[in-house]
């Protein structure tokens, strides 16, 4: 008797952050590299990113997405979730990074610089800075699905933010986890050249082929692996 193939893991919504500056020799993207006891993708160099939390979609934003970023991100999947992946984003460029996306302000019902009580258990560090998550500065880019047979799969959206935007020194990493290691901005131009992930190749091409063209997408592309046959398409 032939064994049951293992059943393939839930695909889990996912947000990354591919935080830029600009420098003399053009611009530099923030890079760490993952451990090689890693579930998924061990010693590959990646953006900060990870899996939406159940309390992101909740979390007070102080500013929200551009509208032309939630039309895709909510019609694209579903109505509501383009808060809850920005929220996302930027508590994994925290976690990951020790740097905060943004702004000076009171959480619901706290004074000024104090910790709210109902606070997420993963956004109290976020809310201790005296800061409020701000999803302005984000623009949305790239969406990818894990293909099947991978241990983990994501259906992962890839937002650019300018790093004139995090608020603090965009050189201090002494806050950050340690899920992501030689945490360094590379040059853009040399990026390709580290230990990638095959997705993340294509997210720095088409980055890189954007960035030429002023920054703005005309259309979001997408890597669909949630079906039998994988398909490229563009979101609009």
């Amino acid at each position: 008797m032939s064994e049951a193939a293992p059943a393939e893991p839930p695909i889990r919504d996912a947000a990354t952050v591919l935080l830029m500056r600009q420098g003399p020799g053009g611009p530099s993207i923030l890079m760490g590299q993952r451990g090689a006891g890693a579930a998924f993708m061990p010693n590959k160099y990646v953006f900060p990113g990870g899996a939406v939390d159940p309390g992101d979609a909740g979390v007070p934003l102080a500013s929200a997405l551009g509208p032309r970023c939630l039309a895709r991100l909510d019609a694209a999947a579903r109505p509501g979730i383009g808060a809850a992946l920005a929220a996302a984003a930027i508590r994994e460029l925290w976690e990951e990074t020790g740097l905060a996306l943004g702004v000076p302000g009171a959480w619901p019902g706290a004074p000024s610089g104090a910790r709210p009580a109902g606070v997420p258990a993963d956004w109290q560090g976020f809310a201790a800075t005296g800061l409020r998550p701000a999803a302005h500065p984000l623009t949305f880019v790239f969406r990818a699905i894990t293909p099947p047979g991978r241990p983990r799969r994501f259906d992962a959206r890839f937002f650019i933010a300018d790093v004139a935007h995090v608020a603090g020194d965009p050189d201090d990493f002494s806050r950050a986890a340690d899920e992501l290691s030689h945490l360094h901005w590379v040059p853009l131009a040399g990026a390709r050249r580290l230990n990638l992930p095959f997705i993340t190749e294509v997210v720095l091409a088409e980055v890189g082929a954007l960035l030429s063209r002023g920054g703005v997408p005309e259309a979001v592309p997408f890597f669909d692996n949630s079906g039998p046959l994988p398909a490229f398409r563009r979101l609009t």
